[in-house]
């Protein structure tokens, strides 16, 4: 028979929040009300302070609570946890109670031990301040006082059902086995026992110390199965975990510039905001100036920026950068732009996630630099494959443009383009910076491997970095090879000087042949000249004829005439030469 969805959801665990960030989100509402939950792990792991805390925070909100030490004194538990800011001898005179449970060397058991007689008092206590979570410290302390494993299950077995029937949420702490101290495996035991278990690690992965913390079952809840970095922080206790739906994030179109005009124009109008870039490259490429160049820019931007170095101090940063003309300072000091300094080794790279989540948190930048991200990656495990999801999941949910460096694999081979870490897969836009080797010298060389969403430049460019700031050189290519430094220069110097020589011969060239043009008009002139005298003399030469014909026909009439001739017999020397 199936049952109704309502009377299910009416079924559902009721849960009691912790209060510990992260501890909630992979629990899926806290640890199970009025029941008992174990915090089982080796020493210096966290068991007590996590306990503790998960009682201080619920004390916080009005939920009384006892915790019973078993181990440590309770002033010193006290003592201890001040450094959290926690604020204990105020809650402990209102909302907390300290019972002391640890056997004294000088005590002597005599007949069959049990914990009868603490439940009493504990069951009066609690009713007394309404109390509604409880903390055992430290178990195995008090069971390894009876003389066998069948007595130690019993006295739990009693525990639980004491937590069950006084409806109080019960957390209880143990060593694992492989401490020597019992001959009961508690984490294997007991983990049949309770309703929840949650088991905590602290180990050392090259050479830093990692503490890890993994729900290995939580009766009638679903949970988070994998393991998480467990944090001890001033603060206390912290979960890295991140929500489960990274990428509902709504993609920008809006372009921002990288700082480098013609960088932009190689990638289409700069980077997409909220996106991811990698620049990565071998040492002394430059990557950290080009970080600068997009603080820079966003800065005039009048954006919240946020720098993260891993290598150098803020003081070197500034005057490193102020050296290319890249001048930092003045946002500094008006706290638009926000430096941290931190020193790569000082954590596990899970640690440093959980501290860029801190910052982010606290400082709300609108663009990132992580300078070099490489540095805090100290294995090859998976925390090598994590640390980029976990870092996206930061900025891209929030809307945040991160810039990230970093060192390449394998020695730096410039013909070798891997990162060293996963994030050259995942991020948007990748920019490889490589050196050059040519003529006795060493030049950067800029390529854009990838850039996810727009068209991009497949060309080579010469990076080129001075006084007067970062910019990248026009394409040059010289038979089918890109030069660049002082070969590119003699290069450059040589063509122009061919071109000169080009220009200077077409100029005389062109000043001879004008000279002969010139030669040649003069001669036309001169033959036009000749021509029009000839001309003219022709002409008169004709006028003169005409003339003299003229005359001869009007002296020939007038001769005629005067000798009284015939008219018709006139013959004029017009008409004689007609015939």
């Amino acid at each position: 028979m199936t049952m109704p969805l309502s009377i299910i959801q009416k079924t559902q665990l009721n849960k009691t929040l912790t209060g510990i960030r992260g501890l909630d989100e992979i629990t899926n509402g806290g640890l199970p009300n009025g029941r008992c939950t174990l915090l089982a792990g080796g020493p210096g792991c966290g068991k007590t302070v996590l306990a503790l805390q998960i009682l201080v925070n619920g004390a916080k909100r009005g939920e009384a609570g006892i915790f019973v030490a078993f181990e440590e004194d309770s002033t010193r538990i006290v003592a201890n946890a001040a450094t959290f800011g926690w604020d204990l001898p105020d809650l402990q005179n209102k909302e907390l109670f300290f019972l002391d449970g640890k056997p004294r060397p000088e005590d002597i058991w005599s007949g069959d031990f049990d914990i009868t007689g603490l439940l009493a008092t504990l069951k009066a206590k609690a009713d007394q301040i309404s109390a509604k979570r409880i903390v055992f410290d430290s178990i195995d302390v008090l069971l390894s006082l009876l003389d066998n494993p069948k007595s130690e299950r019993r006295e739990l077995f009693r525990l639980n059902d004491w937590l069950v029937s006084n409806g109080m949420t019960g957390i209880v702490t143990c060593k694992n086995n492989d401490s020597g101290l019992s001959g009961l495996d508690y984490k294997d035991f007991m983990q049949y026992m309770v309703d929840c278990v949650i088991h905590l690690t602290h180990e050392m992965d090259d050479r830093i110390a990692h503490r890890s913390l993994r729900i290995v079952k939580y009766r009638g809840s679903n949970f988070f199965s994998g393991e998480v970095t467990f944090l001890l922080s001033s603060d206390g206790a912290e979960i890295i975990a991140f929500p489960k739906n990274d990428y509902n994030h709504i993609a920008s179109k809006e372009r921002i510039s990288s700082g480098i005009p013609r960088l932009d124009n190689m990638l289409g109008g700069g980077y997409y905001r909220g996106s991811a870039i990698l620049l990565s490259g071998a040492p002394g490429t430059s990557k950290s100036t080009l970080g600068g160049m997009f603080m820079l820019a966003a800065c005039e931007r009048g954006e919240n920026c946020l720098y993260v170095s891993f290598d150098e101090s803020i003081s070197e940063i500034i005057r490193n950068l102020k050296s290319v003309n890249i001048d930092l300072e003045p946002y500094l000091n008006n706290g638009q732009l926000h430096i941290e300094s931190i020193r790569g080794s000082q954590a596990g790279t899970e640690e440093h996630v959980g501290n860029l989540r801190k910052l982010i948190e606290i400082y709300q930048p609108q663009c990132f630099v992580i300078d070099p991200l490489s540095a805090i990656v100290h294995s090859d495990g998976d925390a090598r494959r994590r640390m980029p999801e976990k870092i996206l999941t930061l900025t891209k949910t929030s809307g945040i443009t991160l810039l990230c460096t970093s060192l390449l694999g394998n020695g730096g081979d410039s013909l070798n383009e891997e990162t060293g870490i996963q994030i050259s897969a995942v991020a948007d836009t990748w920019i490889h910076i490589s050196y050059s080797i040519l003529a006795g010298e060493r030049n950067r060389a800029l390529s854009i491997i990838k850039s996810r969403g727009s068209e991009h430049s497949n060309q080579v460019r010469e990076l080129v970095i001075d006084s007067q700031g970062v910019t990248l050189t026009d394409v040059y290519r010289a038979d089918g090879e890109v030069l660049m430094g002082t070969a590119r220069w003699q290069k450059e110097q040589a063509e122009i000087a061919a071109e000169h020589i080009l220009l200077a011969n077409v100029e005389h060239r062109r000043r001879v042949i004008e000279l002969a043009q010139n030669e040649v008009n003069a001669k036309v002139e001169i033959l036009k000249v000749e021509l029009a005298v000839k001309q003219k003399d022709l002409d008169l030469l004709l006028a003169t004829e005409a003339s003299r014909i003229g005359h001869l026909d009007t002296t020939r009439d007038e001769l005629w005439s005067m000798r009284s001739g015939d008219d018709s017999r006139i013959i004029k020397c017009s008409e004689l030469s007609d015939e």
